[in-house]
């Protein structure tokens, strides 16, 4: 991806290879949990923080925002 300037856009390319998108639902069992005390899902290997959940439990999540690395959810 280049921008108008001919130079490549990194952020876009990022984004491209996220597979999780805000507001999508997916269903994931929690593998671990972050130092918070959130349970961390992945999907397609994407880490995924969702608050309220415990490790081993499989729940609906519907992500509210995605960052570069890691996305956050909220079980449905």
């Amino acid at each position: 991806m280049f921008n108008n300037k001919g130079r490549r856009n990194v952020r876009d390319e990022i984004r491209r290879n996220v597979p999780v998108k805000e507001g999508e639902t997916y269903t994931v069992t929690i593998e671990d949990m972050g130092r918070g005390g959130d349970g961390i899902a992945r999907v397609e290997g994407f880490v995924v923080f969702v608050p309220e959940t415990q490790k081993g439990e499989t729940v609906n999540v519907k992500i509210t925002a995605v960052k570069s690395k890691f996305a956050f959810a909220e079980k449905i």
